[in-house]
C-alpha cells in the first residue's frame, strides 16, 4: 500500500467509521468538493452527514472492502453497518439493522485530497429500513 492509499484510507475510515471527522478534515484541500446524486457538497456538508449517520445509527461502522490507487486518485468500495435507532432523513428510528455499500473515487494533488465521487443506491437504505421496497411497485388498494 502507497503512503498516499494508506493517509486516505486510514482517514476516511477514522471519520466514516469511527466519528473522528477531524481526521478527514486535515488530509483535504481548501477547494474540497464531494459529488453526489444530490450534487456538489462542500467539506462543512459531508462532516454533517458523517455527525447526522452517527447519530441515527447506532454501532455505526463503514468498512472498506477494497482500496485501489490510481495516478492521483483512490477507489474505494466500501460497506456501512448500523441499527437505525435516531432520526435520519426525517425518518424516525426502525429499530432494523441497515446495510449499505457503495464506492467513492478520491482524487488527490499534492498530499490533499481534492475531490470526491460517491455512488450509492439511497434505496437500499430504505428497503433496509423497511421504508420502500424494491420488489413489487403496484400499488396497493
Amino acid at each position: 500500500m502507497s503512503e498516499m492509499l494508506d493517509k486516505i484510507t486510514s482517514a476516511w475510515t477514522r471519520a466514516w467509521s469511527q466519528g473522528e471527522t477531524k481526521a478527514f478534515e486535515e488530509l483535504v484541500s481548501a477547494d474540497y468538493v464531494r459529488h453526489s446524486k444530490s450534487g456538489a457538497e462542500a467539506l462543512e456538508q459531508v462532516v454533517a452527514q458523517i455527525e447526522e449517520s452517527h447519530r441515527a445509527f447506532s454501532n455505526f461502522t463503514m468498512e472498506i472492502l477494497r482500496a485501489i490507487e490510481g495516478e492521483n486518485e483512490v477507489a474505494i468500495h466500501w460497506r456501512s453497518v448500523g441499527r437505525h435507532t435516531g432520526e435520519f432523513m426525517d425518518v424516525p428510528p426502525t429499530g432494523r439493522e441497515v446495510i449499505v455499500s457503495g464506492a467513492s473515487f478520491i482524487r488527490f494533488d499534492q498530499g490533499k485530497i481534492t475531490e470526491e465521487d460517491v455512488i450509492w443506491d439511497p434505496r437500499e437504505m430504505l428497503s433496509a429500513m423497511s421504508i420502500w421496497h424494491l420488489g413489487d411497485t403496484r400499488r396497493k388498494k
